[in-house]
């Protein structure tokens, strides 16, 4: 699991570090390696390094330094550098004379546009981690300039560093070199990242537990149930499914649709939807009424219920029965306009709200905001339930604290019937016996997988999601080293 560490924890940890590390050396291992980083991405996107164009933005803090000495490194790979100093005075001194010694320009902001506009790549040295609020307008008005790629310095100027929101100007990279160790912002802002690498500058032992994870692939190959020799269909997991009605079933179709792929043992499906669903997927058992449903291990409920009272009395049936409970889309609202519904929920058994911002604002009676893990805390307290709040990034939080953030690939999701699809991979994990958390985080991660295969490069739909898990799931396990199978890319917007 990836770790992630505010801003704060990080400059800690760069402080204790500083202490014991000779002065210079900390700089000079992050801009060596932004150099290198900046050489392989002109061969890949030029075809050469020796006489192409670098044009560094250099602000007054240790970003600008980075970009300074990476600039004097790059001439000695004779690469045509040019640094551009929004604030002369205020430059990094000994990374602006290793760059002057080594043969590279300086100009002022008036004179960089013919410059930049003949830059092969721009360098983002503009702020750093301390950094907040949009770019000034002498910066916003020099990226207007830049057509180049941009790699950014530890993160994009103008994009907040622990929240990963924006309020104004900022800069768009294509790639960014970060150092010591991920930041919220490259989880929580990959528009504004694009692609991201670390650098190593040995800032791991002095940093302590993370602030927040992000799951990889061996994660979710080590988590996701998959038979043994010894399991059956309820030791798989039994997982029931409310959604859906008469008028509107497509709801009630995939989420069941989606838990029969993601390997539960057994769906069970109640509700006024039973035979479409059953006329669709007939391996699920299903029946007109929640009363007649039969022993589940856990519960998905809302999607199409309806937030009249008869959603109300389905909800809080299900509430009761002593089960962990994933609440979509009706459910969160009901919940929202009618708090008492939770009285019939022993508090210690697991519940999972999934809202959106929409939903997000019923619950807790405000917009989540610029800082979205925040917000998912707020709530994740309040309830004392795993909140998943939905996004392009999703973030999913538990009452305990702990946080996981989704980064997509690519905004494939943002489609009618997705969060369905979702609470279907979330409720079969959940009959399974994950942990809460672990369970709206792993179906979070193979909800965007299985959308970028959907996609393959073009928008999809909510039934392509659900024919594209099983082929999710494989890639997980292949990567993960059962089968040897190469990684692949997968396909981004």
């Amino acid at each position: 699991m990836q770790g992630i560490w505010t801003t704060e924890r990080i400059r800690e940890a760069e402080g204790k570090l500083f202490a014991v590390t000779p002065d210079g050396e900390l700089m000079r291992r992050a801009s060596f390696g932004l150099a290198t980083h900046l050489a392989g991405f002109l061969a890949e996107r030029t075809g050469g390094v020796a006489g192409r164009r670098v044009v560094l933005l250099v602000g007054s803090g240790d970003n600008g330094g980075d970009a300074l000495w990476a600039g004097a490194f790059l001439r000695r790979r004779s690469v045509a550098v040019t640094a551009v100093l929004l604030k002369p005075e205020k430059a990094h001194a000994r990374g602006l004379a290793a760059l002057r010694k080594a043969g590279g320009r300086v100009v002022s902001v008036e004179d960089s546009p013919q410059w930049i506009d003949k830059a092969d790549v721009v360098v983002d040295g503009i702020v750093g981690i301390s950094g907040k609020g949009p770019l000034r307008p002498d910066a916003a008005e020099l990226i207007k300039h830049v057509r180049a790629p941009i790699v950014a310095v530890d993160l994009p100027s103008g994009v907040d560093p622990d929240t990963g929101a924006v309020d104004g100007p900022y800069v768009t990279a294509t790639l960014t070199v970060t150092f010591g160790a991920p930041k919220p912002v490259h989880a929580l802002a990959p528009q504004q990242c694009g692609d991201i690498v670390l650098v190593d500058i040995g800032l791991r032992p002095e940093l302590g537990e993370p602030d927040l994870h992000r799951l990889e692939l061996t994660d979710l190959a080590d988590l996701w149930p998959i038979p043994g020799a010894g399991d059956d269909k309820y030791t798989q997991g039994v997982v029931g499914i409310a959604a859906g009605s008469a008028t509107y079933p497509g709801a009630a179709v995939l989420a069941s649709g989606s838990a029969v792929h993601a390997t539960a043992g057994m769906v069970r499906y109640a509700g006024p939807a039973a035979d479409v669903v059953r006329g669709r997927w007939p391996e699920i058992v299903a029946t007109g009424s929640i009363t007649d449903a039969g022993r589940v291990q856990a519960w998905v409920v809302g999607p199409g219920i309806g937030t009249g009272s008869e959603g109300r009395e389905v909800l809080r049936h299900i509430l009761g029965q002593g089960v962990p409970v994933c609440a979509d889309a009706d459910a969160t609202t009901i919940i929202a306009q009618h708090p008492d519904v939770l009285d019939a929920r022993d508090p210690d058994t697991p519940l999972v709200l999934t809202p959106h911002a929409g939903e997000y604002e019923r619950l807790m009676g405000a917009r989540p905001g610029a800082d979205r893990v925040k917000a998912a805390r707020d709530a994740a307290k309040k309830y004392s339930a795993v909140v998943l709040l939905k996004g392009h990034c999703t973030v999913i939080a538990a009452p305990d604290g702990r946080v996981a953030v989704n980064t997509p690939r690519g905004s494939w999701l943002a489609t009618a019937g997705s969060g369905d699809v979702l609470t279907g991979l979330i409720g079969s994990l959940l009959a399974a016996g994950l942990d809460p958390w672990l369970a709206a985080a792993a179906g979070a991660q193979v909800h965007s997988l299985a959308g970028a295969l959907a996609a393959d490069g073009v928008p999809t739909s909510a039934s392509g999601l659900v024919d594209a898990i099983p082929g999710a799931l494989k890639l997980v396990r292949d990567t993960a080293g059962d089968s040897g199978v190469e990684v692949i890319e997968l396909p981004v917007n």
